[in-house]
């Protein structure tokens, strides 16, 4: 057993080591050798935990997929008396990796996904990796929208207001939970990629999304 958690650790280790490397030079110049020397480690330790270069980047891909998930389930456990919207909207922030402190884990993210186009082994990652974050906002977005359908006109003032109630009612029972969930995984990743190129700063993709959640039963 004690050989297995050092193992585990080890690997997780070097995932380290390849994050850092494709951070400050992309995909391509990740080398094995390279690799052990960031991580510390023998070029021979690394060949014990991963055959092939492959092998390696597949492992680190899902390595980063776990972190991001951990964060947004952490988000969740954190939020416990906050809506599914609010919370909606913060699981969502964290995918995004729009925070100054996650910039580095972003470049890395985008720079997987552009290899996943042309590799069916980390493609078949990225999906694993996005599913439970879909399933997530898909639970999310369905507990809000139920909220909403279900409140109606409830605490209106006037005739507006309870037109207004009306109409978000209506919205929130039309919205079919799944492809909005699929929109917005779309649109974390779309502006990730607009805040790394500078299209966007991050406080105006901040307001795209939270924009983007409100309009969902507006």
């Amino acid at each position: 057993m004690p050989k297995q958690v050092d193992h585990v650790s080890r690997r997780r280790l070097i995932a380290e080591a390849v994050c850092h490397l494709a951070d400050e030079h992309g995909l391509e110049g990740v080398t094995l050798r390279d690799v052990a020397a960031r991580a510390q480690v023998s070029m021979g330790a690394v060949q014990r935990c991963f055959r092939t270069k492959e092998e390696m980047l597949v492992f680190t891909l899902g390595h980063i997929g776990e972190r991001i998930g951990e964060r947004v389930r952490a988000r969740l456990v954190r939020s416990p008396a906050q809506s599914a919207g609010t919370v909606l909207g913060h699981a969502a922030t964290e995918i995004s990796l729009l925070r100054e402190e996650h910039r580095a884990e972003a470049r890395v993210w985008l720079a997987f996904v552009a290899q996943a186009a042309v590799n069916e082994a980390l493609a078949t990652t990225l999906r694993a990796s996005y599913a439970p974050l879909q399933e997530t906002f898909t639970r999310l977005i369905a507990e809000a929208a139920d909220a909403e359908a279900g409140s109606g006109s409830d605490g209106g003032t006037d005739a507006d207001s309870d037109s207004d109630g009306d109409a978000g009612a209506d919205r929130a029972a039309l919205l079919d939970p799944r492809r909005e969930a699929r929109t917005l995984l779309a649109l974390v990743d779309g502006l990730t990629t607009h805040v790394l190129i500078g299209h966007l700063t991050p406080p105006e993709a901040q307001d795209v999304l939270h924009a983007h959640v409100a309009r969902l039963w507006a």
